[in-house]
C-alpha cells in the first residue's frame, strides 16, 4: 500500500525525540503545550548557560532586530569586532572566525590546522591526531574527527587525515612523538563520551610535547566553554595555552553562533578566500553571543556557578555513598555525569514522567546533568530532592 502525505514525517526523524511539546522557557524552567513546568538540568545540551530568554540577551536583541538582520561579510560587521575583542581579551587568543554552529567551528579548526601543515610545517599530507571516545561533531570532516565508531557507522569512507590515540594515557604522548601530526585535537571534558575529565598532569605533558615539536594543540570548548566547568575556559584550569580553541553552545544562550579563535602565528595562514560561511558572524548571531559573554564576565554569574555547583557536587557525591545504583559522580563545575548500575535512559525518563525535571544521557550508564549557570540554590535543592526520589 502506497503511503499517503499524513503516513510521512515532514521533519526528518534524526532525532530520538522525547513525547513533550516545549513552547517557553524562562530561566531554568521550560513549559509544555498543556501547561506542564520542568525544571530544565540540560539547558539546550549545555547551551542556555544564563538559563532560558534571559533578559540582557533578549534585549540586545529586540533593538538589533529593528536594526539590520544581515548584510553579509563583504563588509564589516561592528558587533563582531566588539564580540572578538571580548574573547580575545578573556582567552589567550588573537583573533576569531565566526561560523554558526559547534560543527562548524571545529571544521574550521580542522581547516586551519590542514593550512597550517602545509604552509609552515611543509607537510605533504597533514595529519590531526584526536582521541578514543571523543565527539567533534557530525559533519564529514568532524565526525571523521570523532572517536567513535557509532557515530561514523553509516557514513564511510571517512574524511582521510585523522587518527585516534587513546585518552588520558601516555601512550597517547608516544603515538603523538612518533608522527608529528599538525594538529592534536582534544576535549578537556569528554562530554557525550560519558562526562570523562582529562588529566592535568598527562595535558600538561601533551601541551609540552606539542610546544616542542611544533605541533598545534587544538582544544574543543564547544561544551565546556562560557563557563560550564567552573572558568570561563575549560583550559584554563590545566594552566596551559591553546594555540586553537573551539566555542558554539553556550556563546549565544541558544542562538545560533559559533567562534574558531587562534594564536597570531596559526590565524595569519587564514588569508582572503581561505574560508568563509555566509550567515557566519550575523548581525542577530553576534549580538546575542556578545551580550551573553559580556554579561558572565561583569556581573556574578561564575560565582553564582561555583557556589551551586559545590552544593550539587557535595550531595551527590554523599548519594554514591548511600545509593548502590549510583556508582560515580564525575565532571567539572556544572557538567556533572552520573555513572548509574543499569540503563540511564530509563533515569531520564522516570525524572520527566515523574518529577517534571528534565537531564539527559552520556553514554548508556551515564545520565548527564547540565543546570543552567544561573541557577538558583533553591531550584539545586529541588533537583537533588528529585535524584534521591529517583534512586530510591
Amino acid at each position: 500500500m502506497a503511503q499517503t502525505k499524513e503516513d510521512i514525517q515532514a521533519v526528518m526523524p534524526t532525532y530520538g525525540r522525547f513525547p513533550i511539546n516545549v513552547v517557553k522557557g524562562k530561566g531554568s524552567y521550560v513549559w509544555d503545550d498543556k501547561g506542564n513546568k520542568y525544571l530544565d538540568y540540560c539547558a539546550g545540551i549545555a547551551t542556555c548557560n544564563l538559563g532560558h530568554v534571559p533578559d540582557v540577551v533578549e534585549k540586545a536583541l529586540q533593538q538589533q532586530l529593528g536594526e539590520l538582520w544581515h548584510c553579509s561579510n563583504l563588509y564589516h560587521i561592528p558587533k563582531q569586532e566588539e564580540l572578538a575583542e571580548l574573547i580575545t581579551k578573556y582567552s589567550c587568543t588573537d583573533s576569531v572566525f565566526y561560523c554558526n554552529s559547534g560543527a562548524e567551528a571545529n571544521e574550521a579548526a580542522i581547516k586551519i590546522a590542514k593550512k597550517y601543515g602545509h604552509d609552515v610545517l611543509n607537510q605533504e599530507q597533514p595529519l590531526i591526531i584526536t582521541f578514543q571516545s571523543s565527539f567533534h561533531g557530525r559533519t564529514m570532516a568532524t565526525l571523521s574527527a570523532t572517536g567513535q565508531e557509532k557515530i561514523q557507522q553509516g557514513f564511510t569512507p571517512l574524511v582521510p587525515g585523522f587518527e585516534y590515540a587513546p585518552f588520558n594515557e601516555d601512550a597517547s604522548l608516544q603515538l603523538i612523538q612518533e608522527k608529528k601530526p599538525a594538529a592534536v585535537m582534544l576535549e578537556l571534558v569528554q562530554g557525550e563520551g560519558g562526562v570523562i575529565p582529562a588529566y592535568k598532569e598527562w595535558v600538561q605533558k601533551l601541551n609540552t610535547l606539542c610546544k616542542e615539536q611544533g605541533t598545534l594543540l587544538m582544544v574543543d570548548e564547544i561544551q565546556t566553554g562560557i563557563g560550564r566547568t567552573g572558568t570561563l575556559f575549560a583550559y584554563e584550569q590545566y594552566n596551559i595555552e591553546p594555540d586553537v580553541i573551539t566555542l558554539a553552545k553556550g556563546l549565544g544562550s541558544g542562538f545560533p553562533i559559533g567562534a574558531m579563535a587562534a594564536k597570531e602565528h596559526v590565524a595569519k595562514v587564514f588569508t582572503p578566500g581561505s574560508h568563509g560561511s555566509t550567515f557566519g558572524g550575523n548581525p542577530l548571531a553576534v549580538t546575542a553571543a556578545h551580550a551573553t559573554l559580556k554579561h558572565i564576565v561583569e556581573s556574578d554569574v561564575l560565582d553564582n556557578a561555583h557556589k551551586v555547583s559545590k552544593y550539587l557536587w557535595q550531595e551527590l557525591e554523599q548519594l554514591v555513598q548511600k545509593k548502590k545504583s549510583i556508582k560515580a559522580i564525575r565532571g567539572k563545575g556544572m557538567l556533572i555525569g552520573m555513572e548509574v548500575a543499569s540503563d540511564a535512559i530509563n533515569y531520564v525518563n522516570k525524572a520527566r514522567e515523574n518529577h517534571q525535571l528534565l537531564i539527559l544521557v552520556a553514554g548508556p550508564k551515564v545520565v548527564r546533568i547540565l543546570p543552567p549557570l544561573t541557577t538558583s540554590k533553591e531550584e539545586a535543592v529541588q533537583f537533588i530532592q528529585i535524584i534521591e526520589q529517583l534512586f530510591e
